[in-house]
């Protein structure tokens, strides 16, 4: 089974993108989305976030503002977050990967924002990334609720810069041509994968 890891800056229309892949009928890891069960009422991160940050719990959850709060511009609570996190995380990814194998699929999508940062681009067979210019990031970040100025260059200092990010990939899909564009490329890079997959097997 091939990995396909997808992967963007904030605001580069990565997210739209997991999707244009879903409707293709391809499984597709959300590493955000595990990350957001983690941190609901019953999550397995809730205890241990909420021990190593006093208050950032409300009503059994993990109030990701609260959260954010503390960790925005300090390394080293950064790190001992992702130190609880990242391993969880992780084992809901093998569980997916698992899943998908048994059930036969040619290949898999990991949706992963910081796929470079944390080195997992190591464990996937190839990389799509997605990307806009900076003109169209910046105007797509600030519209978000609760991001501001300060956030977003915050969070852009630790992100491997896109120029980068785009040298680095497999395959590079642009999204400020409309979704129409990203599809067919979508739909492309499926056909690839999927020959690709049946040429393993041959």
């Amino acid at each position: 089974m091939i990995i396909l890891g997808l992967t963007g800056s904030i605001g580069m229309g990565k997210s739209a993108t997991a999707e244009l892949f879903r409707e293709e009928n391809v499984p597709v890891y959300d590493a955000d989305a595990a990350v957001h069960a983690l941190y609901e009422k019953g999550g397995a991160a809730v205890a241990p976030v909420e021990a190593a940050f006093p208050g950032v719990a409300v009503d059994g959850a993990i109030d990701r503002l609260r959260l954010r709060e503390r960790v925005l511009d300090n390394a080293e609570a950064m790190k001992r977050l992702e130190a609880i996190v990242h391993p969880l995380a992780g084992a809901a990814q093998h569980d997916f990967r698992q899943a998908a194998r048994e059930a036969g699929a040619p290949f898999v999508v990991i949706d992963i924002p910081l796929l470079y940062e944390t080195g997992g681009w190591q464990f996937c067979d190839y990389v799509v990334v997605v990307t806009a210019s900076a003109a169209v990031q910046r105007e797509r970040v600030l519209s978000r609720p609760d991001m501001t100025e300060k956030a977003f260059e915050s969070i852009l200092a630790r992100q491997v810069p896109d120029a980068e990010k785009r040298a680095r990939a497999d395959f590079v899909i642009p999204t400020e041509h409309g979704f129409e564009f990203a599809r067919d490329l979508v739909r492309a890079i499926v056909a690839l994968m999927i020959r690709k997959d049946a040429d393993d097997h041959a």
